[in-house]
């Protein structure tokens, strides 16, 4: 590696190279718009193992064999990146590497006088690795979006909840994208998430914002969540109530809290149009499954005029031990021994 311009265009190639050798993208959007790294590291062979670190988020080391090691006291989505970093660690032929905090601080796909050329390339495969150009459209053309509604940072952090990246990776490689200028891509970055979510949730007031909060629309109808227990959900549906017709949730005896609750009144002023009803949610139990709303008549139980679900896991971060498809492996092979 000659210089870091070098060092980032090779980790990007690497990255797009991999999707293409193992199918990636098909996988990806089977997957809700979601880039399985575990499976992957998996796919090629690197034992992959989640333990509680000290002072480290990860871990990539070559002997005897390569693996792979994860902290388990960091969410869902510093555990993907992380993972993300070592796989590019394994996959460019880099040595062994131990990884602290500085990973999730530094930015991707740039360099500052005195960074490792190594980990400016672990770095920059993992930013492209996990939200290559290509599911970028994927979910700019499920959400309606354009490159203009990406100057919204909540749109920004609302496409990061979905590929499971970090909000400061995101805007960076959609500034490497050009979809953000670096004047945006600055200013965005330096704001702060509990800005965002507080604006999101308007008048409601959690104990903490150490939780994601996820806007939901018409257009997730379908999709796959996957997040922290602590995560808020705001669904925002047209309702017609006017015309009596009033949303819902089906199994809110499952653990559905609603914390807030309200509607829009039409843009234009009129009187017994659409609204857009608007309620903030926290699941408590079951951490999985799925969520579903239905708009009807309260005295039409039977006859609802439309359905909305999605599918959730709240399960949060990796628990301790093998990556559970290696731990099947590792059961099984001790059952036949």
């Amino acid at each position: 590696m000659a210089d870091y311009p070098t060092a980032i265009r090779r980790a990007a190639l690497a990255a797009s190279r991999l999707h293409r050798d193992l199918g990636i993208q098909a996988m990806a959007i089977r997957n809700h718009g979601r880039i399985d790294v575990y499976h992957t590291i998996d796919q090629l062979g690197v034992p992959l193992m989640f333990a509680k670190l000290q002072g480290l988020l990860g871990a990539y080391y070559r002997d005897p064999t390569p693996g792979v090691l994860v902290t388990t006291e960091r969410p869902l989505r510093q555990q993907r990146f992380t993972a993300a970093h070592e796989l590019g660690h394994h996959y460019l032929g880099h040595a062994p590497s131990l990884d602290g905090e500085d990973i999730l601080r530094r930015i991707p796909f740039a360099a500052a006088a005195g960074d490792n050329l190594q980990e400016v390339e672990a770095e920059s495969f993992a930013a492209s690795f996990l939200l290559p150009r290509w599911l970028v459209s994927w979910h700019f053309t499920r959400q309606g979006w354009t490159d203009a509604h990406l100057i919204d940072p909540h749109n920004v952090y609302q496409l990061a909840l979905r590929v499971g990246t970090s909000f400061l990776s995101t805007v960076w490689t959609l500034h490497r994208y050009k979809v953000l200028d670096y004047r945006t891509a600055s200013e965005m970055a330096q704001l702060k998430l509990r800005t965002i979510k507080e604006q999101l949730l308007r008048d409601f007031e959690p104990k903490d914002y150490r939780g994601d909060v996820w806007r939901l629309t018409a257009r997730d109808a379908g999709l796959r969540i996957e997040g922290e227990q602590s995560d808020l959900l705001v669904v925002e549906l047209g309702e017609q109530s006017g015309a009596g017709y009033l949303w819902a949730f089906e199994n809110a005896d499952e653990g559905v809290s609603v914390v807030s609750d309200g509607r829009a009144s039409p843009a234009d002023g009129s009187v017994g149009g659409p609204t857009t009803r608007r309620i903030t949610a926290a699941i408590r139990s079951p951490v999985a499954g799925v969520l579903r709303l239905a708009q009807r008549r309260p005295w039409q139980p039977s006859a609802p005029l439309e359905t909305f679900a999605i599918d959730y896991s709240l399960i949060g971060g990796q628990p301790a031990g093998w990556y559970w498809e290696q731990r099947c492996q590792h059961r099984q092979a001790l059952e036949a021994a």
